[in-house]
């Protein structure tokens, strides 16, 4: 299916609750199959704002999950959201990391900055509706969702020297 950003923003309201299914059931199966946040992870969860960190779960996978939903895989490459170079993504409580990444501090730390947003907005489909408006409308990564997140994981490293 051909998409462009201009029939992808006319489509948005239409494609949320679909987007917002399909990262619910990848949360799932985080939480199902992840594993808990190490104490370093759950100390720099709790610098950068997460305020249930002990919910978070780590999954490694060798694949970037993507929709089986044709018109959301399509409407995910018009924004390049969930590429093969895609190495983490949070999904509210559940975080996935490609596995060549697992263990990689910083990684984590910058999703969790997401996983802060997630809970500031109040859930999936909020966090969806904001982050990938401005991934359609302003581009990644220069919204301001992603330059929030580059800012948390940067104050973090200036902890971890100081």
């Amino acid at each position: 299916m051909q998409m462009d950003r201009q029939s992808l923003i006319a489509q948005f309201e239409k494609l949320l609750p679909l987007a917002a299914k399909w990262a619910a059931a990848v949360e799932q199966r985080i939480l199902r199959e992840g594993v808990p946040l190490s104490e370093q992870e759950m100390s720099d969860a709790r610098a950068i704002g997460v305020r249930e960190p002990e919910r978070v779960r780590l999954l490694a996978l060798d694949n970037v999950p993507t929709p089986a939903d044709l018109t959301l895989q399509a409407a995910a490459a018009v924004i390049q959201f969930l590429t093969p170079a895609t190495c983490g993504l949070a999904l509210r409580y559940g975080i996935f990391v490609r596995s060549d990444c697992w263990g990689e501090r910083t990684l984590v730390a910058y999703e969790l900055a997401h996983t802060a947003q997630y809970e500031r907005l109040g859930g999936i489909e909020p966090f969806l509706r904001q982050y990938l408006f401005e991934c359609l409308t302003i581009g990644y990564p220069d919204g301001p969702m992603e330059q929030e997140a580059i800012v948390a994981i940067s104050r973090l490293d200036s902890r971890r020297v100081a």
